[in-house]
């Protein structure tokens, strides 16, 4: 049967060779080349390269948020030197923004056309550009301090909105670049070993240049305060002259990812399935995915989990620097987390093929909780904080990997229940990446706020013991709680292995009988 339609395929090629092909001809063969070319991709699966190119895009995202997350609070406080309020304000207003914009650039890339590009990467290419010069200016003091305030949450904002049409369109594209499950899962785990690895490169550029230049000169008397006033101010000028070193650099990276990205990575095209009526209107996209129980379920306990690792992330340089007195140890600390989050990424891809993906969850989230305890309850020491660090970074990389392995299952199972809706992915991402962010920025300002009313003194070295107190509550406790109640959350999600491995298929075989039938339409 096979050879059979071979050599009528055969004799229809020779027909057209001899005849002059119509529009209608060619544009046949050139969809059945295509499908020829994405059903031997899938047969043959994403190249190490193709996925190594995919996962380097996600770098700049985590490069620039892990400096800001660390670094932006004590870079306000300190060497812009704004009020707390103030700090508090551009923090939240900035988180809050960028969560505004997320289902906005989700809904705007669903509408999206395809493009000789293809549909996604139209958007990283052109946001490219704008995101490194925001950001490059963030950390730039201005010369005046009048409208400094408006400055900053200007360019932040902006930063955001720029960081917002690169990311949420790159995460879309997990659905892009293969149909096949196992292929998204084995590259999101190469995504999410980069992103670590940029977590690490944004706590190491952005720590180990600003940490080489001190703030706070250590001051031999009383007597000699005049000299001490002025190699304060000359130190706080090398501190500024430090950041913008880094957000350089930072920003040279960003680009450099964003290329490997762009000339590394097909985008693939969903060309053989039909949509039955016109695409979603925003409200409509909404409403079809908020009603999606295992998607409202898995979001809602990651907001928690996220909210309290995001919080540990914003207090934890002030953490180290006022509450355990390691000022000069900070980054380093904070590079030890991220290079232990970065090497266990491997072993935690390893846990949930193993284990499951829920079993993943409970184990990494876990783990750091001890860790958390042990940090606030026992006397401030560099080798225990050290040793903490190491352990707290297997949590870390847990809490990167399973959240976006998770998301291509719901989208899944979405598409299962609903295969008559399409276009419909980047919504997924965009309005999780929507809430975690909105929660994110609201905790940032209210753990802000916290310090102010904790009798916080912006450009001081010592802080009172209130302040330190403070610190403590927002790296253990509150944390700890988060923790608890996401994975309970987590808990009622109904997504087992079973039932992926079962969506997995039914997916195949639709894909498959799609392709059947239009090489049947073209053939006839």
């Amino acid at each position: 049967m096979a050879r059979g339609e071979g050599a009528e395929q055969y004799s229809a090629t020779l027909l057209v060779a001899t005849a002059k092909p119509t529009k209608t001809e060619i544009k046949a063969v050139k969809s059945s080349e295509q499908r020829s070319v994405t059903q031997e991709q899938r047969r043959n699966g994403l190249s190490v390269w193709n996925k190594l190119c995919y996962a380097f895009g996600g770098a700049p995202y985590q490069i620039t948020g892990s400096a800001l997350g660390f670094f932006l609070q004590i870079y306000l406080l300190d060497v812009a030197q704004l009020d707390p309020f103030y700090a508090s304000i551009i923090l939240f207003v900035g988180r809050a923004w960028d969560a505004v914009t997320d289902p906005t650039v989700g809904f705007l890339v669903s509408r999206s056309r395809w493009t000789g590009i293809g549909r996604m990467m139209p958007w990283i290419l052109c946001s490219t550009p704008f995101a490194v010069l925001t950001y490059f200016l963030i950390w730039y003091v201005p010369p005046f301090e009048e409208g400094k305030v408006i400055w900053y949450l200007v360019f932040y904002c902006l930063f955001q909105s720029m960081q917002t049409c690169f990311h949420v369109p790159y995460s879309a594209l997990t659905m892009f670049i293969s149909s096949d499950q196992k292929e998204r899962d084995s590259a999101t785990a190469y995504r999410m070993m980069v992103e670590v690895l940029g977590t690490v490169l944004g706590t190491a550029i952005q720590g180990q240049i600003v940490g080489g230049v001190s703030s706070c000169p250590t001051e031999s008397g009383g007597s000699n305060s005049t000299n001490a006033t002025m190699s304060a101010i000359v130190s706080l000028e090398d501190t500024k002259r430090a950041y913008l070193l880094a957000s350089g650099v930072i920003c040279v990276i960003y680009v450099i990812c964003a290329g490997i990205l762009f000339f590394g990575v097909k985008e693939e095209k969903e060309s053989c399935r039909k949509t039955s009526g016109p695409p979603l209107t925003f409200r409509q996209g909404l409403w079809v995915i908020a009603s999606h129980g295992p998607y409202v379920k898995l979001v809602i306990g990651f907001l928690f989990t996220s909210l309290a690792f995001m919080l540990l992330e914003g207090n934890f340089a002030l953490f180290i620097t006022h509450a355990l007195g390691h000022r000069k140890d900070f980054q380093n600390i904070l590079l030890v987390i991220m290079l232990s989050g970065t090497l266990t990424i491997p072993w935690w891809q390893w846990f949930l093929t193993r284990f499951g993906k829920k079993m993943a969850t409970y184990c990494g989230i876990l783990w750091a909780v001890p860790f958390m305890i042990l940090i606030v309850s026992v006397p401030s020491h560099l080798i225990i904080s050290y040793l903490v660090s190491v352990a707290a970074g297997v949590s870390v990389a847990a809490s990167f990997l399973l959240p976006w392995s998770m998301l291509p299952d719901v989208v899944d199972d979405f598409k299962v229940q609903n295969p008559d809706v399409h276009g419909h992915e980047a919504l997924f991402y965009s309005f999780y990446v929507f809430f975690i962010k909105f929660a994110s920025g609201l905790s940032l300002g209210i753990s802000t706020l916290s310090l102010k009313f904790a009798g916080y003194v912006t450009g001081q070295c010592s802080q009172p013991e209130a302040v330190s107190f403070t610190l403590k509550i927002l790296v253990s406790p509150v944390p700890i709680v988060l923790i608890v109640i996401g994975l309970l959350v987590i808990k009622t999600y109904p997504i087992d292995e079973e039932r992926r491995q079962g969506n997995r298929k039914l997916l195949q075989d639709l894909l498959d009988s799609e392709s059947e039938t239009s090489q049947l339409g073209t053939s006839v």
